[in-house]
């Protein structure tokens, strides 16, 4: 679809040259005398550019911009005028003009001005496209109590410049959290720049901090910026700290301290504005008894502590996890919708999750890549998710018969997950006949697959 442009000229015969000349260019194009006009018709339709002259009938061409920038989304603008001074050039800037084309028009630069506001216009849809998709990526789901209260303590702590130690297993999402720390500050529009400490070899782990300079090692064939200034006006996020050796502690402490860093084979220190959030797995208190982690580098970094709860923490948040990574990798993989039957469900729920949201992501993937139906039961499941599953907690029974159903029920459900949920596999097991299986499993309550589902 060709863009689409706007025209407002009170001169006749420049609408009409510049209609023509666009229509050319391949641009759709409407033109108008007045400001007036060109209110009232953004009003109804969007347009991506307006070519506004400053010299209007009644409301002029600057008043008309001002009015133009308060819309909701406003098309590019560029000024035309035969009169044209630097403080009218300015004005027009600072109310969001994107260029100024001078009277009588070139038309060669207008066609090349009118290329370049579209192009920027095309350049920041798609900055914003990729933000929305960025944002969505990296969004916290959930609405337990614990994810209520982390998002409440993010919105609080996001606009200043507090450093945060981040604690949580492995998988839990505390990079997530990082990532929306700094979103959601006023370095938002600044480099967010990640480390993990425990990835990095220990002889290398100070030049990825803090750069170096060429020749000052084996291997240091060219100069090389750190984290620490790539990271500058921006966030540094410090993954797996407390993997970080005392001597590297000992630097990155006074790199907080002086918010200086010295590239290694330089005598000189650079400046650095950088907000330190780091992240742990570990109990830091318990390495600092054991002089692991050094006491001062832990009050530097711990201004303000965040918990990650774990996933078994939370497990009312596991449909909406599931549901959110079933719909994300359907679409990125382009498979038909899937979605997880209630047995499915209750299964995820009662596995305690030692992966945490990793965990579940990963194994939601697999069945979307693997599992041709469109509807994910409990026999689709890996076995290590049974094998989490615990047994029925022992309980007084009123009689005999109450004790004898719960057995069975216990002992039904276990060959089912032993055959992954396979009914003629599971019935040889019992030693039933399958229709006896799905008569069993209706009398003990167990909810499974349908007969017709389960024999495709």
């Amino acid at each position: 679809m060709p863009a689409s442009i706007l025209i407002v000229d009170d001169e006749r015969g420049i609408r009409e040259s510049l209609a023509a000349l666009l229509r050319e260019e391949g641009y759709s194009v409407e033109a108008l005398a007045s400001g007036e006009e060109c209110l009232k018709t953004l009003s109804d339709r969007s347009f991506d550019l307006v070519l506004l002259d400053v010299w209007l009938p009644k409301i002029d061409g600057l008043e008309t911009l001002e009015k133009i920038s308060e819309l909701d989304t406003p098309p590019m603008v560029v000024m035309v005028s035969g009169h044209a001074n630097i403080e009218t050039a300015v004005r027009a800037t600072k109310l969001g003009a994107f260029d100024f084309l001078e009277k009588p028009l070139s038309l060669d630069k207008t066609v090349l001005v009118v290329k370049n506001a579209l192009d920027y216009l095309r350049l920041e849809s798609e900055n914003r496209r990729l933000r929305a998709e960025l944002e969505q990526r990296f969004q916290i789901l959930g609405s337990s109590v614990p994810m209520k209260a982390l998002r409440q303590q993010i919105a609080l702590t996001a606009p200043t410049n507090g450093r945060v130690l981040i604690y949580g297993e492995s998988g839990t999402g505390k990079e997530l959290v990082a990532r929306a720390l700094h979103a959601q500050s006023p370095r938002a529009s600044q480099p967010f720049v990640e480390l993990n400490c425990a990835a990095i070899p220990e002889e290398l782990i100070e030049s990825e901090l803090f750069g170096h300079r060429k020749g000052s090692f084996t291997g240091a064939s060219e100069d090389k910026l750190g984290k620490f200034q790539k990271a500058d006006s921006g966030t540094l996020f410090l993954d797996e700290v407390g993997d970080m050796s005392l001597k590297t502690q000992s630097k990155v402490l006074r790199a907080l301290e002086e918010q200086r860093v010295e590239p290694l084979g330089s005598n000189q220190t650079v400046r650095v504005d950088v907000r330190v959030i780091a992240a742990t797995n570990k109990k830091l208190d318990e390495e600092i008894a054991r002089n692991a982690f050094r006491e001062d580098l832990f009050y530097r970094l711990n201004v303000i502590p965040f918990t990650v709860p774990a996933l078994r923490e939370r497990t009312e948040d596991i449909p909406i996890l599931a549901a959110h990574f079933l719909n994300e990798f359907c679409r990125s993989y382009g498979k038909k919708p899937k979605e997880l039957s209630a047995a499915a469900m209750e299964v995820l729920l009662q596995y305690p999750w030692p992966g945490n949201v990793r965990e579940l992501k990963n194994l939601i993937e697999r069945l979307v890549i693997m599992c041709p139906a469109t509807r994910i039961e409990p026999h689709h499941l890996p076995p290590e998710v049974f094998r989490g599953v615990p047994s029925s907690p022992q309980k007084p029974y009123g009689s005999l018969h109450e004790a004898r159903s719960a057995y069975e029920r216990e002992f039904v459900l276990r060959k089912l997950e032993e055959n992954r949920w396979n009914m003629t596999r599971a019935a040889a097991a019992l030693g039933l006949e399958r229709s006896h299986l799905y008569r069993k499993m209706k009398s003990l309550g167990i909810t499974g697959v349908q007969p017709e589902r389960a024999a495709r």
